[in-house]
C-alpha cells in the first residue's frame, strides 16, 4: 500500500488537432428508443493512453526450453507474454478472455502447450472472478475454452512434465457463497474434461498444488476454507488442511495432522517439493503457532523452521513458498516482501524487488537464475536470481476512478491500487510517455476532484479518511482530512465517522470551494478544505452485525479495507444547488432538496439487501432525474442493477435489459449533450444505451474484456478507467449524439463534425515506444469525419472546403487515383483521377487537381523526406471515418526527392469556419465545422491570415523549382531517347 513519489509532467507542443467542447445546442435531443447492428459503432476505437506501469499480478509461467519466453497474468486485464526476457511485453488473451488471471502453467515437455486458470486466489475484496480455464497448443497465438465455469478462483495449475494431456487445477471455488465446484480437478485429455479428484467442502476450496517432477504420481495439495462478505474477511476453518497423493491424484491423505505441523485451526498453506530431493517438502502455514514448515520424509513427519512474522503477515494476501531448482537448502518466501533463505528454512533475507506485495515466483528448472515474480507492480523477470530484474512498463494498472481536468488539452487523472494516484495527459507530442505522468496527492484507493477553475489545485483521497490538497504548481501539499483518525486495529464500530477504502470526494458543480466527502454522513467543505462539518445523519443501515473484526479467525486484518455502512457515492445537481444525492454500500440512497437541512429515504424497493450503491449520476438534462449503479456480487449475485428515477427517487425502474445476468455493474453516466444516451462500465466492459436505458448494447469493441471500475464524458470523448489496463479513451462520440434510426436506415449519410482545434501533437495512431519504452496513443489528426455506408465497395469522394465553397482538397476511395510520382506520370494520374471524379458525380478544378499527398507531420530533420501516398476514403459497410489533417495541397515534389531540413506539406489552414461535402452513388450531402484557435496561443486572426500567405508563396516557389527538376528530368530522358535511336555515326552531335 505504497504511496509514490510524483513523475513529471513534460512540456507539450503542438502539431494535430484536439476537439474542443460542444455545446448541447449542437447535437440533438433525445432520439426514438433503438438498438443498432454492430455495423453501426464499425468506426469507433478505443486507444490506450497509459499508463504503462504495472499492476497487480499473481500469476507467472515461463520455460526451461525457451530462455527468453515468460507469462504473466494480469488481475483484471487478461495474459501478456514476452519473448525477449521481459524487455517489452503483449497482451495476447484480448481476443479470447481476459479478466483476473489466478494460474499460468506451461508445458514442460512441449512449451506451445499453456492452460490458465482465471480468477485469483488472493481474494481482495474487490476481488474479480474467472470464467473457468483455457488453453492454448500453439504458444499463445490461439486460445480455447476448457471448462470449470464455476470455479470463480483458481490458485494453481500443474501440468505432467511428460504428458501434458493430464492437467491438474487447485480451485478455491467462490468467494462470495458455497458451491460445489472446488477442490481439485484432474484431466487425462488434454483438458477436454474435468474429474473432480479433492473435494473437503463447499466452503473450502484447494489454493495451492505441487508435484514431484520426478515422479509425477505424488502431489500435495493445500485446502483452503476461506470466504468474504462485504464487511468481513474469513481464512481459516476445519477445511483447511494439507493432502498427499501417491496415485496421480485419484485418492489423497489429509496429513494436516502429521507430526510437527501445527495444531488447532489452519488457514491458508502454501507448498513445495524439492525438486533436488524430493522427499524435502516446505509448507508456510497460516495459524496461531504458524510459520515455515519442513519435511525430510515425503510429509510423514514436520520441523518448523521459522516463525517470523514477515513471512506470515496477511496471510490470506500471500503464502506462497517455492522450492529453489538446483540447492535443496534454498527455499523462497512470498508476503509484502521477497524472501530466500539457503539454509533449509531458517533463517530469511530480503530480496530487493522493483515493488512489493508479492504473489507467484517461477524458477526455470534447469538453470535456477532464472526466474520470474510477480508482484503488485506487474511481473518482473531475473536472470542472476534476483540480482537485477526488468522494468515494470506493462499498462496493467488498477484504478478505480476517473476525473479529468480542464487543461489543454484535458488531463485524466485516477488512483492507482498499490501505487499512487495520477494524472497525465490525453494526447502529447510523440505519444503519451510515462513520465509525463504526475503524482497528485492521496494514495492507492481514493477519489481524485480537481477545481475547474484552477485545474492545478487537486483534492485527493486514500484510505483511512485521509485528503490531501495539492498545488502541482509549487508541489505544496497539505492534508485536510475532514475527520483526524488512525483506524489501524480497530473495528468499524470503534469509529465516529466510517471512512470506506475508496470513500467518495466530490466538488459541486455550482462553486468549487464546496466539497463534499462520503463517511457514514456526507460532510461538506464550504471554504476549499479548511473546516468540515456533518450535513446529514448517518446514511447508512448502521447495522452492528457488519461492524465487528473485519478478519478471523485466526488473522484480524483490520486496515479499514473493510468497513462498512459507509456513503459509498455522492452527486449534486448540475442543475440546481442542494440537491444532492447519496447512496451506500449497505444498500441504502437518500436525497436532499434543501442542501442537506434534511434528508429522505428513497431506496428503490426492488433493490437487493446488502446491495453496493457504486454510484449515481445527477442527470444534466432535469433536476428530480438521477441514475444509480449498483451491484450485489458480494453476495454472490453477479446480475447487473442500474436504477432510474424521474421524481426525485419516488418512483424507480430497473434498466439492464440487454446487459448479461453475468456482468454487474459499476458505474453509469449520462451523456452530457444527448439526452437519454446512457454508458455503463461492467465487469467485462462498457454498454451503452440509446433510449434511457431501455435496451443496452455493448460499447466494447477493441478494448480489452476487463473490469471497468468508472466512466467519465469530456469534450466528447469517452474515458474509461480499467482495472487492470489502465486508462482507454473512445475518441468522438459525435455519431453517437446524432445516430438515428432514421439514419440507420438511409444509404448514406454524413454526421456533422465536432469543432477541432488547431493544435496538435506528433506521433498518433497506434501505440509505440520512446526511448525503449512503450508509450500511449494519440487520437487520429485532423478533422475527423464520420459517415455511414449502407451497401460496401462503392465509390466515396470527400471534398474539404472553405468558406467560400472553394475546394480545398478532395479525397477519394478509388486506390491510388491521386498519387502522381513524377511528371512522367501526371498526366495520366491527373487523367485516372478525373475519370474517378466524374464517376462520382464531381467536376474537377484546378484546385481539386493539385496533387495532395502528405498526412503525417515530417520527420525531424535527420533524414531525408520521403512523400507518402494520400490517404484513401474508406467504403466499408456501415461506420466509416477520415481525417483530414487540415493542411493544403502540397508542394510540387518529383521521385527521390531528398529535403534533409525541410518538407513539402502544404500550410495549415487558418481558423475559421470550414466544411466538408461527400459524394456517394449520386447524392451529395455537407455539413459544417469549425476550426478553432489553439487556447494557448496569442496569435490574431491577422497573424494567422500573414503567417498563411507567406506560406502559400513558400509552397508556390518550391513546386515552381520542383516542376523545373522534373522538366530537366524529362527533356535529358528525351535527349536520351533521341540519341538512342540515332545511327552510331551521327551520336557524335549529342556528345
Amino acid at each position: 500500500m505504497s504511496r509514490l513519489s510524483s513523475l513529471f509532467l513534460v512540456a507539450l507542443s503542438a502539431s494535430v488537432l484536439t476537439p474542443p467542447t460542444r455545446s448541447a445546442a449542437q447535437t440533438p435531443a433525445a432520439m426514438p428508443a433503438a438498438t443498432y447492428d454492430s455495423s453501426a459503432f464499425a468506426a469507433l476505437k478505443w486507444r490506450e493512453i497509459g499508463p504503462f506501469r504495472g499492476g497487480r499480478s499473481v500469476a507467472v509461467g515461463g520455460s526451461s526450453k525457451r530462455p527468453n519466453e515468460y507469462y504473466f497474468g494480469t488481475t483484471g486485464g487478461g495474459v501478456f507474454k514476452t519473448t525477449d526476457g521481459g524487455m517489452t511485453w503483449a497482451p495476447i488473451t484480448d481476443k479470447y478472455f481476459g479478466g483476473t488471471i489466478g494460474a499460468i502453467e506451461v508445458s514442460e515437455s512441449n512449451p506451445d502447450i499453456i492452460y490458465v486458470g482465471t480468477g485469483e486466489s488472493p481474494i481482495r475484496g474487490n476481488v474479480s472472478h474467472g470464467d473457468g480455464v483455457f488453453k492454448s497448443t500453439d504458444a499463445g497465438k490461439t486460445w480455447t475454452y476448457s471448462g470449470l465455469a464455476d470455479t470463480r478462483q483458481i490458485g494453481r495449475i500443474r501440468i505432467n512434465p511428460k504428458n501434458p494431456d493430464v492437467v491438474y487445477v487447485a480451485a478455491l471455488g467462490h468467494v462470495w457463497g458455497p458451491n460445489a465446484d472446488r477442490g481439485v480437478f484432474k484431466s487425462e485429455n488434454g483438458g477436454k474434461s474435468w474429474r473432480k479428484v479433492l473435494f473437503v467442502s463447499d466452503s473450502a476450496g484447494a489454493v495451492d498444488l505441487a508435484m514431484d517432477p520426478s515422479n509425477p504420481r505424488t502431489l500435495y495439495a493445500a485446502t483452503w476454507q476461506a470466504h468474504r462478505t462485504p464487511w468481513k474477511l474469513v481464512s481459516g476453518g476445519s477445511g483447511s488442511g494439507l493432502y498427499k497423493s501417491t496415485d496421480a491424484g485419484e485418492t489423497w491423505t489429509n496429513i494436516s495432522r502429521n507430526r510437527g505441523l501445527p495444531t488447532g485451526t489452519l488457514g491458508n498453506i502454501g507448498v513445495t517439493v524439492s525438486p533436488v530431493n524430493p522427499r524435502r517438502v516446505w509448507a508456510l502455514i497460516e495459524a496461531d503457532s504458524g510459520g515455515v514448515f519442513r519435511s525430510d520424509d515425503a510429509g510423514a513427519t514436520w520441523t518448523k523452521t521459522n516463525s517470523e512474522r514477515t513471512l506470515r503477515q496477511r496471510a490470506w494476501y500471500y503464502t506462497r513458498i517455492f522450492a529453489d531448482t538446483k540447492d535443496t537448502n534454498t527455499v523462497y518466501a512470498l508476503n509484502t516482501g521477497m524472501y530466500r533463505s539457503t539454509n533449509g528454512g531458517k533463517t530469511f533475507r530480503g530480496i530487493q524487488v522493483p515493488h512489493g506485495d508479492n504473489h507467484d515466483l517461477w524458477i526455470s528448472p534447469t538453470d535456477a537464475n532464472r526466474m520470474i515474480e510477480a508482484n503488485d507492480g506487474g511481473a518482473n523477470v531475473s536472470f542472476n536470481a534476483g540480482k537485477t530484474w526488468t522494468e515494470e512498463d506493462q499498462a496493467t494498472a488498477q484504478f478505480y476512478h476517473v476525473v479529468t481536468t480542464n487543461h489543454f488539452p484535458y488531463r485524466v487523472c485516477g488512483a492507482q491500487q498499490d501505487n499512487s494516484t495520477l494524472c497525465g495527459p490525453s494526447r502529447a507530442n510523440g505519444g503519451i510517455s510515462n513520465d509525463m505522468w504526475y503524482a497528485v496527492g492521496g494514495g492507492e484507493s481514493g477519489y481524485i476532484a480537481v477545481r475547474p477553475d484552477d485545474p492545478e489545485i487537486i483534492y485527493a483521497g486514500s484510505y483511512g479518511g485521509l485528503l490531501t490538497r495539492h498545488d502541482q504548481r509549487t508541489g505544496f501539499e497539505r492534508n485536510i482530512n475532514p475527520w483526524p483518525d488512525n483506524p489501524m486495529g480497530h473495528d468499524a464500530v470503534d469509529a465516529k465517522y466510517r471512512f470506506q477504502w475508496t470513500y467518495p470526494i466530490v466538488l459541486s458543480p455550482h462553486n468549487p470551494n464546496i466539497i463534499y466527502v462520503g463517511s457514514s454522513v456526507v460532510f461538506r467543505s464550504k471554504n476549499d478544505g479548511q473546516s468540515f462539518e456533518p450535513i446529514s445523519p448517518d446514511l447508512t443501515r448502521n447495522d452492528p452485525r457488519t461492524l465487528g473484526p473485519s478478519g478471523g479467525p485466526i488473522t484480524k486484518d483490520q486496515t479499514s479495507v473493510e468497513y462498512y455502512g459507509t456513503v459509498f457515492s455522492i452527486a449534486e445537481s448540475p442543475l440546481t444547488p442542494g440537491i444532492i444525492w447519496a447512496g451506500s454500500d449497505d444498500g441504502l440512497v437518500h436525497v436532499t432538496r434543501d442542501n442537506g437541512k434534511s434528508w429522505k429515504n428513497i431506496t428503490p424497493p426492488s433493490i437487493p439487501e446488502w446491495s453496493r450503491i457504486s454510484l449515481i449520476e445527477a442527470s444534466h438534462f432535469s433536476p428530480g432525474t438521477a441514475y444509480v449503479a449498483a451491484n450485489h456480487y458480494q453476495m454472490d449475485d453477479m446480475k447487473p442493477y442500474i436504477y432510474r428515477t424521474t421524481d426525485y427517487g419516488a418512483t424507480w425502474t430497473l434498466i439492464v435489459n440487454g446487459i448479461p445476468q453475468t456482468e454487474f455493474v459499476r458505474a453509469v453516466r449520462e451523456d452530457p449533450v444527448r439526452r437519454g444516451l446512457l454508458y455503463a462500465a461492467t465487469e467485462r466492459g462498457v454498454w451503452l444505451s440509446f433510449d434511457d436505458g431501455a435496451r443496452w448494447q455493448t460499447l466494447r469493441k477493441n478494448l480489452p474484456i476487463v473490469p471497468v471500475h468508472d466512466l467519465a464524458v469530456k469534450e466528447g470523448d469517452l474515458i474509461a478507467a480499467t482495472h487492470g489496463r489502465s486508462f482507454w479513451i473512445l475518441d468522438d462520440l459525435s455519431a453517437l449524439r446524432q445516430m438515428s434510426p432514421q439514419i440507420m436506415s438511409s444509404a448514406s449519410h454524413l454526421f456533422k463534425p465536432r469543432d477541432v482545434y488547431r493544435a496538435g501533437f506528433s506521433g498518433g495512431g497506434d501505440a509505440g515506444t520512446a526511448g525503449g519504452h512503450p508509450t500511449g496513443q494519440n487520437p487520429p489528426s485532423g478533422a475527423v469525419v464520420y459517415y455511414w455506408l449502407r451497401k460496401p465497395g462503392q465509390t466515396v469522394t470527400m471534398d474539404f472546403l472553405d468558406a467560400k465553397g472553394a475546394v480545398i482538397r478532395s479525397f477519394t476511395s478509388v486506390q491510388d487515383s491521386i498519387v502522381a510520382r513524377d511528371s512522367v506520370k501526371a498526366d495520366s494520374v491527373k487523367t485516372a483521377r478525373a475519370d474517378s471524379l466524374k464517376k462520382a458525380g464531381v467536376k474537377a478544378d484546378s484546385t481539386t487537381r493539385s496533387e495532395a499527398r502528405s498526412e503525417e507531420t515530417p520527420p525531424p530533420d535527420d533524414g531525408p523526406r520521403r512523400t507518402p501516398p494520400p490517404p484513401r476514403v474508406s467504403n466499408k459497410a456501415g461506420l466509416n471515418t477520415f481525417a483530414w489533417n487540415m493542411r493544403y495541397p502540397d508542394a510540387s515534389t518529383f521521385d527521390n526527392i531528398i529535403m534533409w531540413a525541410a518538407g513539402t506539406n502544404g500550410p495549415v489552414a487558418i481558423p475559421g469556419t470550414y466544411s466538408v461535402r461527400m459524394h456517394v452513388n449520386g447524392t451529395t450531402e455537407s455539413q459544417t465545422f469549425r476550426l478553432v484557435k489553439d487556447p494557448r496561443s496569442k496569435a490574431t486572426q491577422a497573424d494567422f491570415e500573414d503567417q498563411f500567405a507567406f506560406l502559400l508563396k513558400v509552397r508556390n516557389e518550391t513546386s515552381k523549382a520542383n516542376d523545373a527538376v522534373k522538366t530537366i528530368r524529362n527533356l535529358r530522358a528525351q535527349i536520351a531517347d533521341r540519341d538512342n535511336r540515332l545511327p552510331a555515326d551521327k551520336r557524335a552531335a549529342f556528345e
